[in-house]
């Protein structure tokens, strides 16, 4: 007797939210765990500008109801939005996870008229950088805070309004 098992494709939801979110909030702190860890003693200087205080504009991804990542936008200047806060959790990488967050973010950027998204992300991240290369990012100078952060690498999108 073959017993088999009906496929049942997971099921992906992302919530619209704010860093109020508690599956944000802990998402958050798995995603600073894994910075620490790869950004080692550099990491201290980052973390001021990684407040949750009061960002509006956040995405929790669901997969079959469980928090498996997350992202935000936070202003930054006229017509211009910044990602922050993007994370997978390690069982959900290489899924397309990550693709389908960043995509949420662009398009919730386009409904509030932003024309351009910028981000920062580090050196030690290369899944990130290649994440924002594939969609569509291209490198810029360092900006803010980040000018002359040798870690650090800055990048830029122009996002169509819809």
């Amino acid at each position: 007797m073959f017993i088999t098992e009906e496929y049942a494709p997971s099921m992906i939801v992302i919530l619209r939210t704010d860093s109020d979110n508690p599956d944000f909030i802990e998402l958050v702190k798995l995603l600073d765990a894994d910075l620490a860890n790869r950004d080692g003693e550099e990491h201290s200087f980052y973390a001021p500008f990684n407040t949750l205080t009061k960002i509006k504009y956040t995405v929790v991804a669901y997969e079959n109801e469980k928090p498996v990542g997350c992202g935000a936008l936070k202003e930054f200047g006229v017509n211009t939005l910044e990602i922050k806060r993007m994370y997978v959790s390690p069982g959900s990488r290489k899924s397309g996870m990550a693709t389908k967050i960043l995509s949420e973010l662009e398009n919730w950027a386009a409904e509030l008229s932003c024309t351009r998204c910028i981000l920062e992300t580090g050196k030690r991240q290369p899944e990130a950088i290649q994440l924002y290369k594939k969609s569509g990012y291209r490198s810029i100078p360092n900006y803010g805070q980040y000018a002359g952060v040798d870690n650090s690498l800055c990048f830029e999108k122009e996002i169509r309004i819809t």
